[in-house]
């Protein structure tokens, strides 16, 4: 057991660990530092945690290299109520929101440790620690990516939520990259339109809404015999999309009324069906559409997603692929028609920097000032 102040808690190497790594520490190195800790207090009940504290730093300072060593007196930050540890994990998540390689928000994390530790700096203000961040990230990232770190900062705690919007054809990626884009600014929602539509698909029946319930490639096998002069295919994904816009509109609804903010993406995420102006008093809503320029890459999706998931089989993607590629062409005229940028994913890193920079750029614009004034 470890005694702090009279209060006894079960050691645990987990713990440690996880201590250890959030302090620069790499997994391998922690692990042997916990195990070895453990074997040094071992046939001992109860130990102080001040003696635990000891023991880690006797074991980190025999044989560790340069950066591995004892590690810096805990920083605590103050500011919005009770202080809490500075965390070089926690600050590097939210460095992505200024569209950084994840390699190179860690670093700038660090530096910015370092600059506290150096300075002898044991108590940091918010604000203050904002400003370090700042000063830090513009020499060693460039002022714009300063400048998108301060944006999302002030949209960390919003008067109206932030709702991204990502529309495409089957097979561009639009979910890794929702998912990967809501990770790296810290958005807890998100939403498939597919998970709309299955949903939807339980309280209307085929009789009611054929359309709705084949695939947005096949739905104009659904409708009956129509105006000659019109695609079909193009169609048959709109019959469907205008239903399944019906829930798109009624989850930014709800994202309003909560004020959280969301990810939504799907092929029912269409330039004109869905409208951000629609909310522009009531959310930043911020619409991109993917595309996937090469045929021959998209072709390669296909195929790399039926290894994952059996009920989405190459053949029947492969089988409707000039569908799927006519509805890509209609996705990029509704999206120069109505303005909505594209985001060719043919690289899903720079897809995903893309997407945020484009996300922050957007919220500078829509802020209507400086975002220096959180300084």
């Amino acid at each position: 057991m470890v005694d702090e102040d009279g209060r006894r808690r079960p050691f645990m190497r987990g713990i440690m660990v996880h201590s250890l790594m959030e302090r620069g520490v790499p997994f391998e190195d922690a692990y042997r530092a916990a195990n070895s800790v453990r074997q040094r207090l071992r046939g001992r009940s109860v130990v102080a945690k001040e003696e635990l504290a000891k023991a880690l730093d006797e074991v980190l300072g025999s044989g560790f290299e340069e950066g591995r060593g004892r590690l810096p007196d805990e920083i605590h930050i103050t500011g919005h109520g009770k202080g809490l540890p500075f965390s070089k994990g926690i600050l590097s998540q939210s460095l992505l929101a200024a569209a950084l390689d994840p390699n190179d928000a860690f670093d700038v994390a660090r530096e910015i440790e370092r600059a506290l530790v150096a300075r002898g700096i044991h108590e940091i203000d918010r604000r203050d620690l904002r400003r370090l961040t700042y000063e830090i990230l513009g020499r060693q990232a460039g002022e714009q990516a300063a400048q998108r770190y301060l944006v999302w900062r002030r949209y960390q705690e919003p008067d109206k939520p932030v709702v991204i919007l990502l529309g495409g054809t089957s097979g561009v990626g639009k979910t890794s990259l929702a998912v990967e884009v809501a990770h790296r600014l810290g958005i807890a929602r998100v939403l498939s339109t597919d998970s709309i539509r299955q949903i939807m698909r339980i309280t209307l029946s085929p009789e009611l809404v054929p359309a709705l319930h084949a695939s947005s490639y096949d739905a104009y096998k659904c409708l009956p015999p129509g105006d000659l002069r019109q695609d079909p295919v193009i169609a048959g994904f709109h019959a469907q999309a205008g239903t399944v816009a019906v829930g798109i509109r009624a989850s930014i609804e709800r994202a309003v009324a909560e004020n959280a903010s969301l990810v939504i993406d799907g092929v029912s995420v269409v330039p004109g069906l869905v409208s951000p102006e629609a909310w522009s008093d009531s959310a930043y809503v911020i619409f991109l559409v993917v595309g996937s320029l090469d045929e021959a890459a998209l072709r390669n999706r296909f195929a790399t997603r039926a290894i994952g998931a059996q009920e989405r089989a190459a053949h029947r993607y492969l089988e409707n692929f000039q569908a799927i590629c006519a509805i890509q062409d209609h996705f990029l005229e509704l999206a120069e028609r109505y303005g909505v940028p594209i985001v060719d994913n043919s690289s899903f890193d720079r897809s995903v920097l893309l997407v945020i920079r484009h996300v922050t750029d957007t919220l500078r614009k829509l802020g209507g000032s400086d975002a220096r004034d959180l300084l």
